[in-house]
């Protein structure tokens, strides 16, 4: 390291301004130098109740936070903003999720900041008019706004007074399931006064909408290029129709790279009236969307020759055969769902040969496994597919050890794979050749009650994040993959009953790199105190720990586990 030290730190500035948040902690540790950079290119920060007190040594110590989330703070959120408003940042975002709208405080954080460009205000416990108003006059420059899915709104509550003329992207999900009256009128006056909107998100909001006044608010975004809505059946409303004076202010949008019609009614002609402008989609959801047939998306699809990501879930229509078709016009695909699907593994095996640059396949609840038993050899056709790094096959009850070993054949560069629920009963010899032959970082177990790692005797440097949540493993399994799995940074065992503070003390023992643990429901472990002080002394890269649900030290037992860096929920 010393014959690199004459770098000015600008150069080591711009080199770590490409690491992830992980990396960027890694490197704080490897001396006084990377540790007083790595602050400087620290650009975001999550506050918890715990790191309150610390609050003002965190601000000087990252000096260029521009991006802060309160989602998880509890405690008097408008003082909060208040301390914040006095510190020496210049925020761009701040996320403010599961609260009260914070009036005072979104007053103290305008009178000193104005450099704020995006707020979420996503899952608030109640929103007003006032508070909507707040908003636009404490935040008038605001580029990205997030208010989707407020728990509760006053009656006659609009968005009618959100005048935002540099407004970019709006969510306003959830207003159906709220009473939250976005009405024709509301989305036309938003759209009409922020000329340079991108990007609209109205998922759940058919109850005051109408096909004409979305039509009549499209057409006056010709900026747009990114447009979801979704359409809700609940209290026996009908689905909202994508009709053709829908689609036709759709093709007029000569910039549209994303199209999300989600839950819609919608038709094979209305499709191909769609692929008639060549628009330059790259991302397309037709989920759940119904009255289509393989001939209209066929006929779409086949003129999207820049399409990125696909999902088509919930097509029921579709098979093994249709996708075949599809696949050999998907040449710039990068990821796709076709989750509760009535496919199998000739899908994926046809897509992995058609799609050359598809690195995530997402096949959850379908007949994975269906044809992958005594015929797995006819089935493979021994030729690697190293793009695929991503991996998602939860709830497929047919999946069998034949299926898991034909992925490790496959993909040996698969870095993430999920298996959740998949409740099948030998899988467990598939797991281990998966993670014996691909470089697999990301491994969900969780809910296979049946899995059984015991003969896993070689290393499996590159795993990072590991979820055995509501399985039947055991203090000697942990043990195993402690041994093998030494660079876990992140363990899930929640409801794990058959494992100790045995299992646990092995696992941070060996696993050197440890940061975060959770315990949950594991009624078998130790909920002392003083073993967490242990452990947290012994392993001092622990963050965070999900203590068991029995687990209840006084404050000034667990304060010491917080002076050395870890919080214990």
């Amino acid at each position: 390291m010393a014959e690199y030290s004459y770098l000015p730190e600008d150069c080591w500035e711009y080199v770590i301004k490409f690491l992830n948040h992980r990396s960027l902690e890694s490197l704080s540790i490897v001396s006084k130098k990377f540790l007083s950079i790595t602050n400087r290119c620290r650009p975001s920060f999550k506050i918890c109740d715990p790191t309150i007190p610390f609050l003002p040594s965190l601000f000087h110590r990252f000096t260029n936070l521009i991006s802060l989330d309160l989602t998880c703070f509890h405690s008097d959120l408008d003082t909060l903003l208040r301390q914040i408003s006095f510190s020496s940042m210049h925020l761009k975002s701040l996320d403010v999720s599961n609260h009260y709208i914070p009036k005072d405080g979104f007053q103290s954080l305008a009178a000193k900041m104005k450099t704020l460009t995006s707020l979420t205000c996503s899952n608030m416990l109640f929103v007003s008019q006032t508070d909507l108003i707040i908003i636009a006059e404490c935040f008038p420059f605001l580029e990205e706004l997030d208010i989707s899915f407020p728990q509760s709104v006053k009656s006659n509550t609009y968005i009618l007074p959100l005048t935002l003329p540099k407004l970019r992207k709006v969510d306003l999900s959830g207003a159906f399931n709220s009473h939250y009256n976005i009405d024709d009128s509301s989305l036309f006056h938003l759209c009409k006064n922020s000329e340079f909107l991108e990007e609209i998100i109205l998922f759940g909001c058919s109850r005051y909408l109408t096909n004409a006044g979305v039509t009549s608010a499209i057409r006056k975004t010709p900026n747009l290029k990114s447009f979801s809505i979704s359409s809700s059946e609940i209290d026996g409303c009908q689905r909202m129709y994508a009709t053709s004076k829908m689609i036709s202010s759709l093709r007029n949008l000569k910039g549209l790279t994303c199209l999300d019609l989600s839950s819609l009614r919608i038709s094979d002609h209305l499709l191909s009236s769609l692929a008639k402008e060549g628009l330059p989609l790259k991302r397309l959801s037709l989920k759940n969307c119904t009255d289509y047939s393989y001939a209209g998306i066929f006929c779409l699809l086949s003129k999207c020759q820049f399409l990125q990501h696909l999902d088509l879930q919930y097509s029921f229509y579709l098979n093994d055969q249709y996708v075949v078709g599809l696949s050999t016009v998907l040449g710039s695909l990068l990821s796709i769902n076709l989750s509760h699907c009535n496919i199998t593994e000739l899908t994926l095996l046809s897509l992995v040969r058609n799609c050359p640059f598809l690195s995530k396949i997402i096949m959850e609840c379908s007949d994975i496994g269906k044809f992958c038993d005594k015929n797995s050899n006819s089935l493979l056709d021994f030729v690697v597919y190293p793009q695929v790094k991503s991996l998602h096959l939860a709830r497929n009850p047919l999946l069998k050890n034949e299926s898991i070993k034909m992925l490790a054949s496959l993909f040996p560069n698969l870095q993430v794979l999920d298996l959740r629920y998949c409740h099948c009963y030998c899988i467990s010899d598939g797991i281990v050749e998966v993670l014996r032959y691909c470089k697999i970082i990301h491994l969900d177990m969780r809910s296979c009650s049946t899995l059984n790692l015991l003969s896993m005797n070689f290393q499996v440097s590159k795993l990072e994040v590991l979820n055995l949540s509501k399985t039947k493993i055991d203090d000697e399994t942990l043990y195993v993959i402690s041994k093998s799995c030494c660079g876990i940074l992140q363990l899930d065992l929640e409801r794990c009953d058959h494992i100790t503070e045995k299992g646990v003390g092995h696992v941070v023992e060996n696993c050197t790199r440890l940061r975060e643990i959770n315990l949950w429901d594991c009624h078998n472990v130790c909920a002392d105190v003083n073993f967490w002080m242990v452990m947290v002394i012994l392993r001092s890269s622990l963050r965070k720990i999900m203590a068991p649900s029995h687990f209840c030290p006084s404050d000034d037992k667990w304060k010491p586990l917080l002076n050395l860096g870890c919080l214990v929920f």
